[in-house]
């Protein structure tokens, strides 16, 4: 998982309170805590929700510099096919959900790519040229299983994979993730996640390839010389928190979340001197946000 899509989970997280998962019919018993939940929820037909928060991360995959980056979000549900968040994108789920039990998930995922296009710190990285953003479109498969230690929990596995179809790495990423989500009370719900980021060569070639110096110029700070190959590009986990305003988690409304998150890069990823010598291989999120559903 690179830093990038743990900034994703924290726009998603802004919407977390306020996720199906959470809201499912619970008749006349009692959540984790407080009173009975309603039979029906905002989610059990057409809904929308909305969010923007702010992000602390790395400049760049690798980059040990930090800067602040918005994270807008939407998420929605109409009849039957949803809309949910990714990374700088979106993904369309096509299946509906059961009513009850396991859920299946397929459809496609886009996401624009701004890695090193802007916000680069580093006067070394600096150097070597802004990168083109790449718009990333693919499919997307996943599998929610509801009540795995209280009725109103559930564990998801999902796995994208994404193409760039405009020309800037001309590559492809696929990147499985497992989290589970718990509501805490009727008013607060928690996430914890981890995922992966797999890369192939026109990728790893494009953002963690460092060319020969005399195709740059003479400058005493550039980099050595390196040729990246695909493989795993990093592991990471991450937590939530989310807070609806009014204490009730099934009737919408206004939620406050904060998230924190850690990967950590691999395999060329890691052993790029954009990494090793300038930059760092652990990579750390911190964000918050609000959301609002109806």
């Amino acid at each position: 998982m690179t830093i990038r899509n743990a900034a994703f989970l924290a726009s998603a997280a802004i919407l977390a309170a306020s996720t199906p998962a959470a809201a499912q019919d619970a008749g006349p018993e009692t959540g984790p805590a407080g009173p009975p939940l309603p039979s029906e929820t905002v989610f059990d037909g057409d809904f929308l929700s909305i969010g923007v928060g702010a992000g602390f991360g790395p400049s760049y995959t690798g980059s040990d510099d930090y800067v602040v980056f918005p994270l807008p979000i939407v998420q929605a549900s109409y009849k039957g096919i949803d809309i949910n968040p990714r990374p700088a994108g979106l993904a369309i789920d096509f299946i509906p959900d059961a009513d009850e039990g396991v859920s299946f998930d397929l459809g496609v995922a886009g996401r624009l790519r701004s890695d090193r296009a802007d916000q680069i710190e580093d006067e070394t990285v600096e150097l070597y040229g802004e990168l083109d953003r790449a718009v990333e479109v693919g499919p997307t498969a996943g599998i929610s299983v509801p009540g795995v230690l209280n009725r109103f929990d559930s564990v998801t596995v999902s796995v994208d994979a994404l193409f760039d179809v405009a020309g800037a790495h001309g590559g492809m990423t696929v990147s499985p993730s497992v989290s589970y989500f718990t509501p805490l009370s009727r008013g607060v719900a928690a996430s914890i996640g981890a995922s992966a980021t797999f890369v192939d060569d026109d990728y790893a070639d494009y953002y963690f390839s460092v060319p020969q110096a005399a195709t740059i110029g003479p400058d005493p700070r550039l980099l050595p010389a390196f040729d990246a190959e695909g493989g795993l590009q990093s592991i990471g986990v991450n937590a939530l928190v989310a807070v609806d305003l009014n204490g009730d988690i099934t009737d919408g409304g206004l939620s406050l979340v904060a998230i924190g998150g850690y990967s950590r890069l691999m395999g060329d990823a890691k052993d790029t001197p954009f990494t090793s010598v300038v930059g760092s291989a652990d990579q750390f999120l911190v964000g918050a946000g609000i959301g609002y559903t109806f």
